[in-house]
């Protein structure tokens, strides 16, 4: 099975707009009520058995069950006839709300997350439909159970032979969107090492350095923008709680936001195609993107997003049949791809690598980025063509824009 996540932007009317809100109220309030119920679950089971606690305990017969999806959803029916605005809502989205608190606490145990928290007024932004009824799609509609039909803007067309498996309605800033999840029951293969081969190395300075020589400047999206974003933050502070005027600077503080993210979004994807034009394969570092982002260095680190840059080109060398594969990404920077030899720590000040046993000269990124085609090639059992006789060419380091001078051949399987 093969599945694709298409994503449209919906032109509601004024009603289904009123619909959309209500239902994301009524999903927060279920949200919250079945995290309040494990949460008391949990705390009557962590007082100590030989002291009471100064403020208060959570009393919960020794017999109660763990609270889960399954039985949450029993409630969740019974619950209706007490409240009937949850009639409102259509039963499958409140399961969903109930699978998506169930999805955060296997996190939290599985992946190391952090305690599931609760949602404040606005902070559940989205739903989820995960059935369709039947044909549920026409040119520039959408069906969705008990609402009807919404226009959406059709961007691009949608294969006629795909089934539609679930949509997820999303409020950003810029309005309403539509998330559809199509299906194809065909198996596709992994693409396998071949043609040329590319090693890429990500940084602060350079925002990729490439085996080549291929660099590129690290633009700034939030530090650019920080100024501003800090303005408007100031003016939210200072307006009433509660007011109009509150809400609508806090629009803006959203929207800048939102552009933000699609700016950068926008550069890792024309990065990631740039990168699938000179090579067939890829190799990049496996960084401990966690650690990078608690460091002395977090804010810049966060503002590249180098997490999202390794999804996005992973995605695109899927599309275009291009191989992907992480390497280690130890000691990258004090190895000299030429020779081997472990050169030993480099200052962050000192950009080009020079290594006494070689001679070897190139930029301190591009000799990385060098490693890693190395280390990548090995990890795939191939072997690397390289210019001169199985040597990188030798050539004066430049301080241009786009990169250095020094290049490497492009490696052929």
């Amino acid at each position: 099975m093969f599945s694709l996540t298409y994503e449209f932007r919906l032109l509601p009317t004024k009603q289904q707009i009123e619909i959309f809100q209500d239902w994301l109220e009524i999903n927060r309030k279920v949200y919250n009520y079945a995290l309040a119920e494990r949460k008391d679950w949990y705390k009557s089971r962590s007082c100590q058995i030989n002291a009471c606690s100064l403020h208060s305990e959570y009393i919960i017969p020794v017999n109660a069950p763990r609270p889960t999806y399954a039985s949450q959803s029993k409630s969740l029916t019974a619950a209706k006839e007490l409240y009937p605005d949850l009639k409102r809502v259509q039963s499958q989205v409140l399961q969903q709300t109930l699978k998506r608190l169930e999805n955060a606490f296997t996190s939290m145990w599985e992946r190391d997350f952090g305690f599931p928290r609760f949602k404040k007024v606005g902070q559940l932004r989205s739903f989820v439909f995960p059935q369709l009824g039947k044909e549920p799609l026409k040119p520039g509609l959408i069906k969705l159970p008990v609402i009807g039909w919404v226009k959406f803007r059709q961007s691009r067309d949608i294969p006629t032979d795909a089934a539609v498996k679930q949509a997820r309605i999303v409020k950003r800033s810029s309005g309403w969107y539509v998330m559809l999840t199509l299906q194809w029951d065909v198996s596709v293969p992994q693409p396998l090492p071949h043609g040329d081969a590319l090693g890429v190395d990500v940084g602060l300075m350079s925002f990729i350095a490439a085996s080549n020589g291929f660099c590129v400047k690290r633009p700034k999206f939030f530090v650019d923008l920080q100024r501003k974003l800090k303005l408007l933050q100031q003016r939210v502070s200072r307006k009433k709680l509660g007011s109009n005027n509150r809400r609508k600077t806090q629009a803006k503080v959203a929207r800048l936001h939102e552009r933000i993210a699609n700016t950068r979004k926008d550069f890792h994807w024309k990065i990631a195609h740039q990168l699938c034009d000179q090579a067939k394969t890829i190799f990049v570092e496996d960084l401990n993107l966690v650690g990078l982002s608690r460091g002395m260095l977090g804010k810049h680190c966060l503002d590249a997003g180098w997490g999202q840059f390794f999804q996005v080109l992973e995605q695109c060398c899927f599309k275009r049949g291009v191989y992907f594969q992480k390497v280690d990404s130890r000691k990258t920077s004090q190895i000299c791809p030429n020779c081997g030899t472990e050169t030993g720590k480099k200052d962050l000040s000192e950009r080009v690598h020079v290594c006494e046993n070689c001679g070897y000269t190139t930029d301190r990124d591009v000799a990385a980025a060098q490693v890693v085609l190395n280390r990548g090639c090995a990890a795939v059992g191939q072997t690397v063509k390289m210019l001169d006789e199985g040597k990188f060419t030798r050539t004066p380091v430049s301080q241009e824009s786009h990169g250095f001078k020094s290049k490497r051949a492009n490696a052929v399987f």
